[in-house]
């Protein structure tokens, strides 16, 4: 191929991405951290932040895995899992409460594993939103997804979500949320008296 011909190709590419780039809708970015911020429409794509989606070591952050420790950053929208032998590590995209005001922090543990979640909204969950139903039990329309795992603090859990454009944003009501896939296998690896950090 001559250099006329590669610059040509090298040229047509460089505009076509030009172009699908100013195509793309802007996202509102966090200047203090520069996560991308999520849109209350959840049906536009957008990028997922994986900036700061990186591998942990569990010393900064407990003093021992005795029951196997998760870590959930609230910031990079990530959660970490390590064994109690701290032979298995797991980086799982997480989704993180919508506001400040639902968001909780601190040192809790799993005090229940739900292999079948059904869910109920909170008191507040239906003040806000009094269209929503009563009672969801376990299946496609669940918005605890395929597991739950319970947490000390009343109305908190780890849990699966169908609706996987929710990870990776800002989007839940209080909880963390896992792909379904992604539930299921720290599910198995988890157990009552896992111990929980939110940061």
């Amino acid at each position: 191929m001559s250099d006329q011909a590669k610059f040509s190709l090298n040229r047509r590419a460089f505009i076509a991405g030009t172009a699908a780039a100013i195509g793309t809708p802007a996202l509102a970015q966090d200047v203090n951290t520069g996560t991308t911020e999520v849109e209350r429409d959840l049906s536009r794509a957008v990028r997922r932040n994986i900036s700061s989606f990186r591998a942990l070591d569990w010393r900064p952050y407990f003093s021992n895995t005795q029951n196997g420790a998760i870590l959930v950053d609230l910031n990079s929208r990530a959660l970490h899992y390590w064994s109690e032998d701290q032979s298995i590590y797991k980086l799982y995209p997480s989704s993180v409460p919508l506001t400040e005001d639902l968001t909780r922090k601190g040192r809790t543990r799993v005090i229940k594993k739900d292999p079948s979640p059904s869910w109920r909204p909170t008191p507040a969950m239906k003040k806000r939103n009094p269209e929503w139903p009563d009672f969801v039990g376990p299946g496609p329309d669940n918005p605890l997804g395929t597991r739950s795992l319970h947490l000390t603090w009343q109305y908190y859990r780890i849990h699966g979500t169908h609706d996987t454009r929710k990870i990776g944003r800002r989007s839940s009501n209080g909880c963390i949320g896992l792909y379904n896939q992604h539930i299921e296998e720290l599910y198995e690896l988890a157990q009552v008296g896992t111990q929980v950090l939110l940061i």
